[in-house]
């Protein structure tokens, strides 16, 4: 039985380790607790989903609530894949945030599972990782 709660002390250190569980790890900053603890620490909305009280799923979030709400991470240990955990998280997080549309970019080897749970894909989406590469 899975048990998916809001959880808004969830440590750095299990997060750092689904993050590698679910491979989300290959593109995230594991080897920098720093980032870590605030990346988990400033996260405004992080929804969990343990199985014995091991963490097996994570969505993490920013939201005003209202508007929009950013979905950061979903993150699936890869032994657990397949079961709906994932999905479930996200109906979670739009469900504590109704008013608002979620909004997520893909992990390259999860471009495939989202419109297959029903999600829009969006072409007009936009990155800046460089402040010197805004001109």
């Amino acid at each position: 039985m899975i048990d998916y709660q809001v959880e808004e002390h969830l440590s750095a250190d299990e997060f750092r380790e689904l993050l590698i569980k679910s491979t989300l790890g290959e593109r995230r900053p594991v080897d920098d607790p720093d980032q870590m603890e605030a990346m988990v620490r400033n996260a405004n909305l992080t929804i969990t989903a343990r199985m014995d009280g091991k963490l097996v799923g994570v969505a993490r979030s920013l939201t005003d609530f209202v508007y929009c709400t950013y979905l950061s991470d979903l993150a699936v240990d890869e032994a657990h894949q397949g079961r709906g955990i994932g999905r479930e998280l996200i109906r979670r997080t739009k469900e504590a945030t109704p008013q608002a549309m979620l909004i997520l970019l893909a992990a390259p080897k999860a471009v495939q599972y989202y419109p297959h749970i029903g999600m829009d894909a969006h072409p007009a989406c936009f990155t800046l990782t460089d402040l010197n590469a805004l001109r």
